[in-house]
């Protein structure tokens, strides 16, 4: 049997019990092109966690009395078996339900990221006047669009293997997408096209605008990042030396403040705290970047 197999026998009732109060990971499952039914994805989801706490508990309980590899008062032995497999428990049910939520934003991104090179594309394709199911079908095969292209071989997929008329594979896949914008552009293609405007016209002024668009957050990042540069040699930079020496001055006068050690305080804001603003700052560059 497989895991999923298992999961499902053993979680699938409790799936079905709470699957109502958790409809936000069903619905992010669809945006997040999670191929794995919402039942199935609950069933396993309660496995793992329970594994997770259990295997938590064989582990602690190995370390705490086989190993021996602590002098661990016995109540506080009893308060970490009963207390880190739940926040393992939980941490693990935390992630994996956020987990689809994250990949719909990861997708979304890429997605905007794309979509004016995308539509300048397609703009291009309709010149030749071919139907909308062969612009879908030959910018589908260009991986470099990322998500781009894997929405648009649902929509080709939709129309090749199950036989569904164009304008409905297009409703279907915006319905589905995790990107705000695609999903405007697809429904407004399906209005064009059912109240027979020009499909040239609007893949054309809407290829302008949305690259437009990108340009415009492109220049307002490049000019945040003036700001932000300013922030880290002052922040990151500056302040972190003149810290140090300051530590090294008092060092020679008094080598303990407020019942601290300096030379540990040192140590502390060098190989601790500097880093951890460091890589704190580089993720928050990769949250406000726009993406090439």
């Amino acid at each position: 049997m497989s895991y999923k197999s298992i999961a499902v026998q053993l979680f699938g009732n409790l799936a079905d019990k709470y699957g109502e109060s958790l409809l936000i990971t069903k619905n992010s499952l669809l945006t997040a092109n999670i191929k794995m039914p919402f039942r199935i994805y609950l069933s396993v989801l309660f496995l793992t966690t329970a594994l997770v706490s259990i295997g938590t508990l064989i582990v602690l309980f190995i370390l705490l009395k086989v190993l021996s590899v602590a002098q661990i008062p016995e109540i506080m032995q009893i308060v970490y078996i009963i207390f880190i497999p739940i926040i393992a428990a939980v941490l693990t049910f935390s992630v994996l339900i956020i987990y689809p939520s994250q990949v719909s934003i990861v997708r979304e991104r890429n997605i905007e990221t794309n979509m004016p090179f995308v539509l300048t594309h397609m703009g291009a394709i309709a010149q030749s006047g071919v139907p909308p199911q062969v612009i879908f079908r030959l910018v589908s095969q260009f991986d470099e669009y990322g998500d781009v292209a894997v929405e648009m071989r649902k929509i080709v997929k939709n129309i090749d293997d199950f036989g569904v008329d164009p304008l409905t594979a297009i409703k279907q896949t915006a319905e589905r997408t995790p990107s705000t914008t695609l999903k405007q552009i697809l429904l407004g293609l399906v209005t064009t096209i059912e109240s027979g405007g020009d499909v040239k016209l609007f893949l054309k002024s809407t290829g302008e605008q949305t690259l437009f668009e990108w340009r415009i957050r492109r220049e307002k990042f490049l000019q945040q990042l003036s700001a932000y540069a300013e922030f880290y040699t002052g922040l990151l930079i500056a302040a972190p030396l003149f810290i140090i020496a300051l530590f090294a001055v008092m060092n020679m006068i008094q080598p303990n403040i407020a019942g601290y050690n300096i030379l540990d305080l040192t140590k502390l804001s060098i190989y601790l705290i500097v880093p951890t603003l460091n890589i704190g700052f580089l993720i928050f560059l990769r949250g406000v970047e726009v993406e090439i």
